[in-house]
């Protein structure tokens, strides 16, 4: 993704709550299948990580966004923008 698209992903966000919560538990498996099927439904989403410390916070974008395929939009305190392209099938 390049600097454009990424500016405009931004900018559509800007407007979007959160979908999906991180709660006490962390990150589980759970969550990880609700954020793909967020990511299934919209596309383009936010994911609330309150209950992680900065370093969990980090590892934790990281790895939604190896196990999901998406792209990683924006992280700003505790709200990750993420981006997976639907398939056309």
């Amino acid at each position: 993704m390049d600097s454009a698209e990424r500016k405009a992903l931004k900018a559509l966000a800007h407007k979007l709550d959160p979908v999906v919560h991180i709660g006490a538990k962390g990150l589980t498996e759970e969550v990880l299948v609700e954020i793909d099927r967020a990511l299934n439904a919209h596309e383009l989403i936010k994911v609330r990580a309150a209950s992680l410390d900065r370093e969990q916070r980090d590892n934790a974008f990281d790895h939604i966004c190896a196990r999901t395929g998406a792209e990683q939009v924006q992280h700003i305190g505790k709200i990750f923008v993420l981006f997976r392209k639907k398939n056309d099938e």
